[in-house]
């Protein structure tokens, strides 16, 4: 009877560290501080804007995030124009010391020419988002709630193939008052590398 109490504890609490966090939910840790590449600390709460904010989980070195460097350049300036505040987090705790370093970072910020926030991840934030790819992508709204998680639209893998851009979408719904028509997508990318 003990070992069934085990089993059914152990299976609880892998059930309760594999769900997604819901769409409706309040934004996760918005006073943790986190640094940016400019060497300065953020938070979430900081980042916000009027609108909302879009939180993207990303790193220097997934193929996906490389793919997509333009829509994510496009998307995240879409949102600033439409007082939808950016940060992108890196959580690749695995690679701190070699591609994912804080200097790394700051190099790929440079090179891409990031104007919004890049910050270092120590697995606070990853772990109460409970994200597992990069890219990864949360919008919350204007009282910072979930409206959307999921990929930048629907070909991660092939823009040339892409019929719908699920975080612009998701953006003008959001911003013109009407629900998000399409709340969760797939999110398509490399893992999280935990260390």
């Amino acid at each position: 009877m003990k070992r069934l109490f085990a089993l059914a504890a152990i299976a609880l609490f892998a059930f309760s560290h594999t769900t997604e966090l819901p769409i409706g939910s309040p934004l996760p840790t918005p006073d943790v501080p986190l640094r940016d590449i400019s060497g300065k600390m953020v938070t979430l709460q900081s980042a916000m804007q009027e609108a909302g904010l879009l939180v993207m989980f990303s790193c220097n070195t997934c193929p996906y995030v490389l793919k997509n460097t333009d829509r994510t350049a496009a998307i995240a300036k879409y949102a600033l124009d439409n007082k939808v505040g950016v940060i992108l987090v890196n959580s690749n705790t695995a690679q701190r010391s070699s591609e994912d370093a804080y200097e790394a970072m700051q190099a790929f910020g440079r090179k891409m020419q990031y104007n919004w926030h890049y910050v270092v991840d120590d697995g606070a934030v990853v772990d109460a988002f409970d994200a597992k790819k990069t890219p990864e992508c949360f919008l919350f709204d204007k009282n910072k709630k979930l409206v959307y998680h999921g990929a930048i639209d629907d070909s991660p893998a092939d823009e040339a193939k892409v019929s719908r851009e699920h975080l612009r979408t998701a953006i003008d719904e959001m911003r013109n008052g009407r629900a998000v028509s399409v709340t969760t997508s797939r999110s398509v990318g490399c893992s999280i590398k935990r260390g």
